[in-house]
């Protein structure tokens, strides 16, 4: 039996990362401004990477809808593997042409993954392990952190293009 209630013990296990980060980058700036020489540098880098912390926390919980969703996600070597109650697949990371956020009424929103030659993915966003992808997301050239994580929660009415693989044309 837990005496923290169940909605607590959600938001803190979402915003885990930038609590941390918050608690270092105070350590780190109260050594900085207490102290001399030695420590007090040490103290500014401790505070520096705290912030750091604290910028890339802040993302990650932005993306964290929740977890209790249709389904798991799972991320292993390049490939993205969603095991869904009724559908699932994987796609390979190198392999995706376009990134899309389907809304939906519900609430729940997928996510649509495109490969050539595949069959589109859709993973719900609250599907268990589903912040693995900002990981995946990340590593693609030119995806824009920012604007997935704008339009994740603005809960858009229409589809929104997050990521587009750019073609090289020859002429």
């Amino acid at each position: 039996m837990s005496f923290v209630r169940p909605e607590s013990r959600a938001f803190f296990w979402r915003w885990r990362e930038v609590l941390v980060a918050l608690v270092v980058f105070l350590w780190g700036l109260w050594l900085g401004l207490t102290s001399f020489g030695l420590i007090a540098g040490f103290g500014w880098v401790i505070a520096a990477l705290g912030a750091v912390g604290l910028f890339a926390g802040w993302q990650r919980a932005r993306f964290r809808i929740g977890d209790g969703g249709a389904g798991v996600v799972q991320v292993d070597e390049r490939q993205i593997i969603y095991f869904g109650p009724h559908t699932g697949g994987s796609v390979s990371i190198e392999g995706l042409i376009r990134v899309e956020l389907i809304p939906s009424e519900s609430g729940t929103h997928h996510w649509l993954l495109v490969e050539p030659g595949q069959t589109s993915l859709s993973i719900p966003t609250d599907a268990e392990h589903s912040e693995d992808l900002f990981d995946a997301f990340s590593v693609l050239n030119g995806f824009a952190t920012q604007k997935m994580l704008n339009a994740l929660n603005a809960r858009p009415a229409q589809p929104v293009v997050i990521w587009q693989k750019r073609t090289a044309y020859l002429h």
